[in-house]
């Protein structure tokens, strides 16, 4: 009986690795299939952000308004400036530097919203699920930048 036993242990054991075999294996086709299906459906776009932003037509007017506050505060520092030390022209300098960055980030936040929704547009006329900078992308992905350009300015 007791040789019977390891018999049986045996059959059990072969039959549950036999199971656990057929289940790994099973697992691991239906994931590389999916995987393999997955890559040519893939919808990656790419996009050269930089340029975009260059080619949007408000830019010109943002680059002269900056140009006009560069201009400002480089009167107001050279006015101050006589009556201050070095450190308080060191600070207000600085002061200056971060009025313009703000007064920058909030004339081309604008542009970087139309821009997104050019994008957003296009993409989604393409059907792709999603878009990344050109910069980012070393291999594959559709460039949507030609189209986006065409949107942008109009031509």
């Amino acid at each position: 009986m007791f040789k019977n036993n390891k018999k049986n242990v045996k059959i059990v054991a072969l039959a549950i690795a036999a199971a656990f075999l057929f289940g790994v294996a099973g697992l691991a086709v239906s994931q590389t299939t999916h995987v393999a299906s997955a890559a040519p459906a893939s919808n990656v776009g790419k996009v050269n952000y930089q340029m975009l932003v260059q080619q949007h037509p408000d830019l010109a007017k943002v680059q002269s308004t900056m140009q006009a506050e560069s201009e400002t505060a480089k009167k107001e520092f050279d006015t101050k400036a006589a009556s201050l030390g070095e450190k308080e022209k060191q600070e207000y300098f600085m002061q200056l530097q971060q009025r313009l960055q703000l007064k920058n980030q909030e004339l081309m936040v604008p542009i970087f919203n139309k821009v997104d929704a050019v994008i957003k547009e296009v993409s989604d006329a393409k059907g792709l699920a999603i878009v990344v900078d050109a910069a980012a992308v070393i291999y594959g992905g559709a460039d949507i930048t030609d189209e986006c350009v065409k949107k942008i300015t109009g031509k």
